[in-house]
């Protein structure tokens, strides 16, 4: 049963998480958004897609955004707990700080629930989802990426800019200019027609031009260089974010990677299982991070979990990649770091923790 501090400190901790998850929400959303636009504008992504594509990248990323959340509402909860000197009222009643691990922890355990299913079920198919419309996009390349007549299509931050006057069902090209501005050198080349292909290990557009002129220099300039050509081929690099390497493991089923042996899936899996891992490895970190007295100086305790949240986030990376490249040994894996800050910590507050404290006193009396 739940007694009455134990409700009070559950429902404060979750009010603030609460409202953080919501604010990083909105700003996360914000920022994907913008990105998405700019695929949109060029030409990566189909307008018909834009909210779906928006929805699936904030569940991809949700789980990773859950943790920090999670460990910032509990600093914010027990640092106005202990402004207020409910803390220290609730140490004057007998009431330490194994009641709060159990409080924060009744919290922590169904939110780090939350967590796993979310990263270990829903991620990989978010993941598979923005995959095959990625796939979809690039099938319909020819033309999402521009190539419809009659318009002005900029490529490449302006360094490329191409019109195509006719286009048949062949896709062959017709009344073609193109102003190429890459290198520091202008080029201008028309053609009366060409083809034109996506290459599927780039994504790549293949611009080939049969029969047309050049002309050669910069504006300003008198030197022009002028002349005729049989076939152009030019190549211009896809406007849409190609997939990283790891896109398609991203998209396994967990099932799947506890069924493998390579090493790969194992940091897939690990990196899944680190999101609820350290929702109740944040947990165990909150409480010894803040003053229980406002009295006490802050600065020193304030510097330790400012240091102890970006090592925290920052060496789940390190940790992945090294054990992807060999760098540590399989046996290790890529979850030691969680146990290696929580030890860190621990060990930087042991001369003031509470347990330490009531050894001293019991020797005392004794």
């Amino acid at each position: 049963m739940l007694g009455i501090l134990d409700r009070y400190v559950f429902r404060e901790v979750a009010k603030v998480f609460l409202a953080i998850v919501v604010v990083l929400t909105l700003i996360v959303v914000s920022l994907m958004f913008l990105r998405t636009l700019e695929e949109v504008n060029v030409g990566g992504l189909g307008v018909d897609v834009v909210f779906h594509f928006l929805g699936l990248q904030i569940l991809r990323d949700l789980s990773s955004l859950l943790p920090p959340a999670f460990f910032l509402a509990m600093l914010v909860t027990l640092s106005r707990l202990s402004r207020d000197s409910e803390l220290v009222a609730m140490n004057a009643c007998g009431i330490g700080p194994p009641r709060l691990y159990r409080a924060l922890l009744l919290l922590a355990i169904p939110v780090a629930l939350l967590t796993g299913w979310i990263a270990l079920v829903l991620q990989p198919d978010a993941a598979a989802g923005i995959l095959a419309i990625r796939a979809q996009q690039s099938e319909q390349g020819a033309q999402i990426a521009g190539l419809q007549s009659g318009r002005f299509y900029v490529e490449e931050q302006g360094e490329v800019v191409v019109y195509i006057g006719e286009i048949d069902r062949q896709k062959s090209l017709g009344d073609v200019f193109i102003l190429d501005r890459r290198g520091g050198n202008s080029r201008i080349i028309v053609s009366k027609g060409g083809q034109h292909r996506i290459e599927e290990t780039t994504g790549d557009h293949i611009v080939t031009l049969i029969g047309g002129h050049r002309f050669d220099g910069n504006p300003g300039v008198g030197a022009f260089l002028i002349g005729d050509f049989a076939e152009y081929r030019i190549r211009i690099r896809g406007s849409g974010i190609r997939p990283q390497r790891n896109a398609r493991r991203a998209t396994t089923p967990t099932l799947d990677l506890l069924g493998s042996s390579a090493l790969a899936d194992r940091v897939e899996l690990e990196h899944r299982l680190a999101a609820p891992l350290a929702i109740l490895t944040l947990a165990l970190l909150a409480i010894p991070l803040v003053d229980i007295s406002p009295r006490q100086r802050t600065t020193g305790r304030l510097l330790l979990a400012l240091l102890a949240y970006f090592s925290f986030f920052n060496l789940q990376r390190l940790a992945e990649s090294w054990l992807e490249s060999g760098v540590t040994p399989p046996w290790l894996g890529s979850l030691w770091y969680q146990f290696a800050i929580l030890g860190m910590v621990y060990l930087v507050l042991l001369p003031e923790s509470f347990w330490l404290k009531r050894l001293r006193d019991r020797l005392t009396s004794g």
